[in-house]
């Protein structure tokens, strides 16, 4: 599948790249080459494998979630830079101007 170079100019605007003229006849040449691969790929019968989501035989390895004791405010704002009645005290974000 031929990319033109019209094509590749719209999505670079798209991306706000700036590429030059050097840039776009390559990348207008990888993309044509990466389209006619998958042309390739796409003649290739898959119909006895199996849909899957990975190649590799992971697993979670996540531990349980499990309810636990929650802490106190105490406990939760004890190493806050700066904190007042259990709660974190912050610079203002806002100005109020």
């Amino acid at each position: 599948m031929e990319i033109t170079r019209e094509q590749v100019e719209a999505v670079a605007e798209l991306a706000k790249l700036e590429l030059s003229d050097e840039e776009v006849a390559l990348y207008t040449q990888q993309l044509s080459d990466i389209l006619d691969y998958i042309d390739k790929l796409n003649e290739v019968d898959t119909s006895d494998v199996p849909p899957t989501n990975s190649v590799l035989p992971l697993k979670n390895v996540l531990r349980a979630d499990t309810p636990a004791k929650p802490l106190s405010p105490e406990d939760v704002t004890a190493n806050a830079d700066d904190a007042q009645g259990n709660q974190f005290r912050v610079s203002a974000v806002l100005d109020n101007s």
